[in-house]
């Protein structure tokens, strides 16, 4: 149905102007406010209300603005843009500046007509910005219309949070303790998932059967899938009969899910092949079923993976375009250049040797016996003296816990489930999953209840004894972390320190309190530590909660520090277990990490140190400290055989190599059956190992070769240098001509605020970016800016850090035009700039200005223009109409009815003309009277220029949609006419010296 106003046109109701959108019949229009965002859109309806169509008003030529009103005004149309018309329609509307490498897979799949992916780039790289980019640009241009997110309960809200907070998609979680309260507003026969557009899903609450159809019958045509290597099953035996089975569960899931083939489907992982080749194949099968069989030694087979696939490590991204490649866009990415590992000993009191020595006695005793009384007997007394062995190395309170609670195995019916129910509390799984819940001290007494009662009185003598060693003076771990975290924090650093159980944290917490506090000396200032531990006694939404307490806090500490650099610092200590170690960011709060307690799987440690190594880390250097004992003998060989090789083949391919969780088991198992069989022997023959161990330890290694020499090729394969660095430059320089970069958003940031009133000075210690007290500023931006940074900071006139990197805390700015704090100031600048009643100091910017200077020598006109597109894009899903919006710099010398245009280049770098000699009042109102009278004749001109743009937008369009033959037809781009000057501003040449022409101004 045609309407009186084309898409595009502009019309003047309720006392504005609006644009018409596609969406708009006869009866009925739908409105977006002229130079506002879809979040304003209105419909009216003609019939009740007078609606007229409307035009541009043009300048006034009495509202002269000075030489940077012209830059100030491009720039804060440019950074209000939320529809750009090129083909990566969701850039404009999204909070976050993506990297270069980060549109890699983007590009990849607009090559796709279904995008089928499995992204692997490493950890910290980004890929949920990566697959989040994928999303909102298929939901932007229509391809999908709904988006489901599969993965962990604990990663829920972290993944609602981000997909709202950077690309304003609303997706209602769906999880075990809220599927009541959703179904509830159903209508009847109504499904969950046609009722929210888009979900976030527990992998585990929707993969039972009794939720899991209704999900794939009302599924989403798009689908992300978190830590995908969770979600398959691998075809061998091994690992454990209930993960396998929980795996298996989530695999059959995906398969249904995977089974229509017009579906998008995104598996993210950053361990794809956790080293076996069934799981991997089962995984590459999900994506497209042909590829499971793929032949990786044939060369068209591999680039047929390629299509689909990409892994890269940091070595591939960082400097992922260079000067060559990209000129002006090259980029570094902010990734710390290493980690620095230092082992730290410590030795056990006697008193706490004794008890160890006493509780291995118990512990090989309860072996031999069980082994007597049959298999199902055996297996519940090796999980009882694991759990016991493990507890006492880790704190005397955990030790004492364990001691006391009964083995989860003693329920066990079979030797198959002692297995089931000993394993997940006593080894370290490297999936994610199996962390939720794992952090409790396991159990460690087998007898039944009122059996055994000498049994159950000697654990209760060994945990009272136990108990009696709480605090430094007996348990030297303790008194030794306390010593490396205080030369930590001496060097400024702020340390997450990991712990195996819940008991261990709150009691590392609670004696760490009060004992970290720095004395200032040698001309250095002082510090005062903050203590927070978070376990899994917290659920996951209590556990972001914490740690935006310490978000805020550390906010607060960092503006008391900007404005009282010599007095006392703060410091920040967090104590965690592994509840932590995967999914939550902490780089922008905690810079080193200690490992109070050795994992018994290598993958866990970088899980952990992945919390804080990631991107948007300050620091260069990530401190790595791992305790262990020196004299326990399981600390000493778990570290030789597990994770000193694990760090060594890390830094030797730059690349982190997992080996499958078995392999590590075989290891430790090996270890603990040795220490059992030998028991304080063991500790003296610590040098020569068993022949079991030495078998174990040469399988181990074997795998790690193989695996390394697999992961190396892999990741040289499938880092998708197919799709070469200028490729992707060409797209961001499309992007940013139309958006601005960084350097502009600096300069359109610090100039604007200084013109406002704040103060602006540079941040200490040389980082880069400013800082500003906007206390000072007009009363209508600091109501933007509070919300985005809080109360506090702005009525304190605590300085705000704008820094130029895209990853900040909260109450810091990025120098972005994504960043609310950024968006605030632009809409600002803009709306005074429009408004010619406001106060005269308080408008930055004028859509007028006459300025003479040395560096042209003929009047030149520079024209600040907006050209509305009305887009017509194909998709599977039908024909979408829109309407996107475009600023441009044009220019020309002469008068305008023989204008001689300038080229793009020569027109921007007029904006950096600086006046030279003062312009008298009268003349140049007379100046810009008169220019604005002739300017209707370079109309034509600017019609031409917005065609020519059209068909250059098309043009790119097409271009990345090179392999989508079938959306590319029928694709239209048309430039509304005529198009809106914004902005006029006539540079005149100096009377006493005019300058040779400079940049084609003559």
């Amino acid at each position: 149905m045609t309407t009186a106003y084309a898409p595009g046109s502009l019309v003047s109701a309720r006392g504005r102007e609006w644009v018409v959108l596609p969406e708009s019949a006869d009866d009925m229009l739908v409105l977006r406010p002229l130079g506002g965002s879809d979040d304003d859109v209105a419909a009216l309806f003609p019939a009740f209300e007078k609606v007229e169509a409307a035009s541009f008003a043009p300048p006034t030529p009495d509202d002269l603005g000075d030489a940077r009103a012209a830059g100030l005004l491009r720039s804060a149309l440019r950074i209000g843009f939320r529809s750009g018309a090129g083909p990566f329609r969701s850039l404009a509307g999204i909070a976050v500046q993506p990297r270069a490498y980060q549109l890699v897979p983007l590009l990849m799949a607009l090559r796709q007509p279904t995008v089928r992916m499995l992204i692997s780039d490493d950890v910290g790289i980004g890929k949920t910005v990566e697959a989040g980019l994928i999303a909102s640009e298929l939901l932007a241009q229509g391809e999908a219309s709904g988006l489901a997110v599969l993965c962990s309960p604990a990663l829920a809200e972290q993944w609602q949070q981000e997909l709202r907070s950077k690309f304003g998609i609303d997706a209602e979680l769906v999880l075990s303790s809220t599927v009541s309260r959703l179904e509830r507003g159903l209508d009847l026969g109504q499904s969950l998932f046609d009722r929210y557009k888009h979900v976030i899903v527990s992998t585990d609450f929707i993969k039972s059967t009794r939720h899991r159809d209704d999900f794939v019958r009302h599924c989403p045509d798009l689908v992300i899938v978190d830590e995908a290597h969770t979600c398959v099953s691998a075809d061998e035996p091994g690992g454990g009969a209930g993960r396998r089975n929980q795996n298996q569960l989530r695999y059959e899931l995906l398969q249904k899910v995977s089974a229509k083939e017009d579906r998008h489907l995104l598996l993210v992982t950053a361990t794809p092949h956790s080293g076996k080749e069934s799981a991997f194949r089962n995984l590459l099968g999900l994506v497209k079923p042909e590829l499971a069989d793929v032949d990786l030694s044939v060369e068209t087979e591999r680039r047929l993976l390629a299509r689909y696939f990409v892994q890269r490590k940091r070595k591939d991204v960082r400097h992922y375009l260079t000067k060559e490649q990209g000129g002006r866009l090259a980029e570094k990415t902010a990734f710390p250049s290493d980690r620095k590992f230092k082992n730290e000993p410590y030795k056990l009191t006697s008193a706490y040797r004794d008890l160890l020595d006493d509780a291995l006695a118990y512990a090989k005793e309860r072996v031999e016996q069980g082994t007597a009384q049959g298999k199902r007997e055996a297996r519940v007394a090796w999980w009882s003296a694991i759990a016991l062995l493990r507890s006492l190395v880790s704190s005397p309170r955990a030790a004492a816990k364990t001691l006391r609670t009964r083995s989860a195995a003693a329920a066990a019916q079979t030797p198959e489930e002692a297995d089931q129910l000993g394993a997940p509390l006593t080894r370290d799984a490297a999936d994610a999953d199996a962390l939720e819940g794992m952090d409790t001290a396991p159990g460690a007494e087998t007898s039944p209840d009122g059996a055994a009662a000498a049994k159950h009185d000697r654990l209760l003598e060994l945990a009272g004894r136990a108990e009696a060693l709480e605090g430094p003076a007996q348990d030297r771990k303790l008194k030794e972390l306390v010593k490396h975290l205080k030369g930590l924090l001496e060097e400024g650093y702020n340390p997450i320190v990991f712990c195996r159980y819940i008991d261990t944290a709150e009691y590392v917490a609670e004696h760490l309190d009060g004992k970290l506090n720095g004395r200032a000396s040698d001309g250095r200032p002082g510090w005062k530590t903050t203590v927070k531990h978070v376990t899994g006694k917290l659920s996951p939404q209590q556990r972001v909660e914490r740690i935006e307490e310490l978000a805020e806090e550390a906010a607060a500490e960092a503006a008391r520090a900007a404005i009282d650099e010599e007095g006392t610092q703060a410091r920040r200590v967090l104590v965690a277990t592994d509840c932590l170690s995967e999914g939550v960011n902490l780089q922008h709060y905690f810079d080193a990490v200690v490992h109070y307690d050795l994992a018994w799987n290598p993958t866990r440690h970088d899980q952990r140190e992945g919390r804080v190594d990631r991107y948007g880390q300050q620091r260069d250097v990530v401190r790595v400290i791992t305790m262990f004992g020196e004299d326990n003998v399981i600390d000493g060989k778990v570290l030789e055989v597990l994770i000193d090789k694990y760090q060594e083949i890390r830094k030797a391919l730059g690349v982190a190599v997992s080996v499958p969780d078995e392999t590590a088991v075989g290891v430790t198992d090996a270890i603990v059956d040795w220490l059992l069989s030998r028991g304080r022997e063991a500790e003296q023959e610590a040098l020569f190992a068993p022949e079991d161990l030495i078998t174990r330890t040469e399988e181990t290694e074997r795998a790690w070769e193989s695996a390394a020499e697999r992961e190396s090729t892999s990741t040289t394969r499938f880092a998708q240098g197919s799709i070469h660095p200028a490729e992707v430059a060409r797209e961001i320089a499309a992007v940013r001509d139309v958006l601005g970069g960084s350097g502009e958003v600096r300069e359109f940031s610090e100039n604007a605020l200084r013109a406002l009133g704040a103060l602006v000075t540079p941040l200490p210690n040389g980082d880069g970016g400013f800082r500003a007290d906007v206390s000072t500023v007009p009363v209508g931006l600091k109501d933007a800016i509070v919300p985005l940074v809080g109360g506090d900071v702005v009525d304190k006139g605590r300085p705000v850090p704008f820094r130029e990197t895209a990853a900040v805390p909260r109450g810091e700015a990025a120098l972005v035009r994504t960043d609310p704090v950024v968006g605030a100031l632009a809409s600002h600048v803009l709306d005074t700039a429009l408004d010619t009643e406001g106060e005269p100091d308080k408008r930055p910017a004028r859509r007028c200005g006459v300025i003479r200077t040395d560096r042209v020598s003929t009047r030149t006109t520079l024209l600040l223009v907006r050209y509305r597109f009305h887009l017509t894009l194909p998709s599977r899903h039908g024909t979408r109409q829109l309407v996107a919006e475009d600023a441009r710099l044009l220019a020309f010398t002469g008068a305008p009815d023989k204008a001689q245009w300038l080229t793009a280049e020569q027109a921007r770098e007029l904006v950096d003309y600086e006046a030279t000699e003062n312009t008298a009042p009268n003349m140049g109102v007379n100046t810009m009277r008169r220019v604005l009278d002739a300017l209707p004749a370079v109309t034509g001109h600017l019609d031409s220029y917005g065609d020519e743009l059209a068909a250059e937008l098309a043009d790119s369009h097409r271009r990345v949609r090179v392999a989508s033959e079938e959306i590319r037809r029928g694709l239209k781009i048309q430039a509304q006419k005529p198009a809106d000057v914004l902005g006029v501003y006539v540079y005149l040449p100096t009377v006493a010296n005019p300058a040779a022409s400079a940049g084609g101004a003559a």
